[in-house]
């Protein structure tokens, strides 16, 4: 019996080639990219990818529609036939190969991967990979950049435009990092690569090119507005009416609501949005939807969002248990206002995924006494939570006792 290919059984017979390049084009591909390209029947690509293998390319060129289909309907109408599609560097950095690896399986699909942009700045830089952070605002919120703005940070952005550095370099110096390096790195990989560096404060870099990655060195002033990497943040990151979850019994909650990745909560009676916006914090994958039935705390809740660095935060105005009708169905629940509404709580029980976790504050007797009749009979865990902090009395200090919370955690069966 012959000994299988090493790219795997079925690879001459892989009918979808997926071919990264980069600005070098034809002159940085190998042979095996070149064949695969001149063999194909029809080659989908950007304009920009497809004139660089023009002159070598026979087969028909599909540019990508306006807008993009993330369908890939014209490229899965031409299952069978010899079909190659090019993307910048590497496909699956950021890229189609992993859109098409959710229409496509692996078994009828060839990738030749090149360096992804990433990987040519941080080789320029001389920055290790392992020990960077790296981020798409490639058609994307430039707010995503805000987590990661940790003192002595090194970033490296990928960018939408020629216009996104001095976007970026004017959010840091709002943000009090105007100190902070930055190096724009034009048309990586190409014959028209440069670098160019100047200080966010004082950003003055024309005529960048479209094709770059912005690489941040953040300065350390300690009056920059870092968001601390633990649960807890401190209450005055948040703009916020009084309606909000204090830092310490936030901090509780988000521990007894235990995140997990990729999960989803719904956040009932949002105030300032707090809670959903630290449950995604935690990890880039986590969705909250933050119901919330006050007009100007809705218009809050976005505002903390993008100011926190998670836009992708929803947010629906209305009252509960009305405005749960139709969203999906949660992994987790926060109720934190509006909880003692008829409906409300056994809405959110009933809407549950199994397995999920309720967790639900109470600080008025009504809302504490239908928390202890689901304890009495559901089970669970109660909680009282009881804070003081000192305060000034005359000349010298005393505790003032905050609010009590009663706090019940359910895991539905």
């Amino acid at each position: 019996m012959p000994a299988e290919s090493p790219r795997g059984a079925g690879y001459a017979s892989k009918w979808l080639t997926v071919i990264g390049i980069g600005e070098d084009g034809l002159a940085g591909l190998g042979d095996e990219a070149k064949q695969r390209i001149a063999d194909a029947e029809f080659i989908f690509g950007g304009k920009r990818h497809l004139a660089l293998v023009a002159s070598f390319a026979k087969g028909e060129p599909c540019p990508w529609p306006v807008p993009f289909d993330a369908g890939m309907a014209d490229v899965l109408a031409l299952a069978g036939r010899k079909v190659c599609v090019l993307a910048s560097g590497d496909p699956f950095f950021h890229g189609v190969g992993a859109t098409l690896a959710r229409k496509v399986e692996p078994r009828e699909m060839h990738v030749i991967p090149a360096p992804s942009a990433v990987s040519l700045a941080a080789a320029r830089l001389g920055w290790a990979l392992q020990d960077i952070e790296t981020v798409s605002l490639h058609g994307r919120p430039l707010d995503l950049i805000r987590p990661l703005l940790q003192p002595n940070a090194r970033i490296l952005a990928l960018t939408s435009d020629g216009d996104a550095p001095a976007a970026i370099a004017r959010l840091l110096a709002e943000l009090d990092f105007g100190a902070s390096r930055l190096t724009v790195l034009e048309a990586l990989g190409g014959p028209n690569e440069k670098q160019r560096m100047a200080r966010a404060d004082a950003f003055d870099l024309e005529n960048v090119n479209p094709l770059n990655v912005l690489a941040v060195e953040i300065d350390s002033n300690p009056q920059g507005r870092v968001l601390p990497l633990t649960i807890g943040l401190a209450d005055h990151l948040f703009d916020h009416d009084g309606q909000i979850t204090k830092r310490e019994i936030r901090a509780v909650t988000l521990s007894t609501l235990a995140p997990r990745r990729g999960e989803l909560l719904w956040d009932i009676g949002a105030g300032s949005g707090s809670i959903g916006i630290e449950w995604m914090l935690a990890h880039r994958l986590m969705r909250a939807i933050a119901i919330e039935a006050d007009p100007g705390r809705a218009a809050r809740i976005h505002r903390n969002a993008a100011a926190c660095g998670v836009p992708g935060l929803v947010v629906v105005e209305g009252n509960a248990p009305k405005a749960l009708a139709g969203l999906e169905m949660p992994d987790a629940i926060f109720i934190g206002g509006g909880g003692s509404d008829t409906g409300v709580l056994n809405t959110a029980i009933k809407a549950l995924r199994p397995g999920g976790r309720l967790v639900a504050n109470a600080v008025t007797l009504e809302m504490e006494t239908l928390l202890l009749a689901q304890h009495l009979k559901l089970g669970g865990d109660l909680t009282r939570i009881d804070i003081s902090r000192a305060s000034p009395v005359g000349s010298m200090q005393a505790w003032r006792p905050a609010m009590p919370v009663t706090q019940w955690n359910w895991v539905k069966p």
